[in-house]
């Protein structure tokens, strides 16, 4: 990982400072960055530590707290969490409500989530993906079981193999 630079895949990482508090690890396990004068290290071998598979995705989501509407898009999903893409994220700790609804889904989702970490837009600076990892919260049984579904469907339809005419 470059130091410095997230993507929608690894928050951010500055090489040098501490280890990564709990309240900087992320949606997925990962340490995270939560403005441009923090910093943390990385252990190398927390580099990968989520314990769900993500998925690329390019979906559009609706991001709700009590004060605040913010209409974005996501990156990528697992069965714990989503990157949230956008220029305005919130903050850390913020508890939100998630809309979406992948195509070819049936029905939309409505989810709480909480954000896990941030990465800043940079004036000035290659910060390719600005954006918030979060983290669902209170995941019924059968949302759980709907986010694995899709994300298996979707999986599924990547990898089947490329017929030739």
């Amino acid at each position: 990982m470059t130091g410095g630079r997230g993507d929608s895949n690894h928050p951010p990482d500055t090489p040098g400072g501490s280890s990564a508090t709990p309240a900087q690890n992320g949606a997925y396990g990962d340490a995270g960055h939560t403005g441009e004068d923090a910093e943390c290290e990385i252990p190398p071998d927390s580099l990968n530590r989520r314990s769900s598979e993500r998925l690329d995705v390019t979906w559009l989501v609706d991001c709700e707290t009590d004060d605040t509407f913010l209409y974005a898009s996501i990156t990528n999903i697992s069965e714990m969490g989503i990157f949230v893409r956008t220029t305005q994220p919130l903050s850390i700790g913020t508890r939100l409500t998630l809309r979406f609804s992948p195509p070819g889904a049936e029905g939309s989702y409505v989810l709480e989530g909480t954000v896990q970490w941030v990465n800043e837009v940079r004036p000035l600076h290659d910060n390719p993906n600005p954006g918030m990892g979060i983290r669902f919260v209170d995941l019924t049984p059968d949302d759980r079981e709907r986010i694995v579904d899709t994300i298996r469907t979707i999986a599924y339809i990547r990898d089947a193999p490329v017929r030739s005419n």
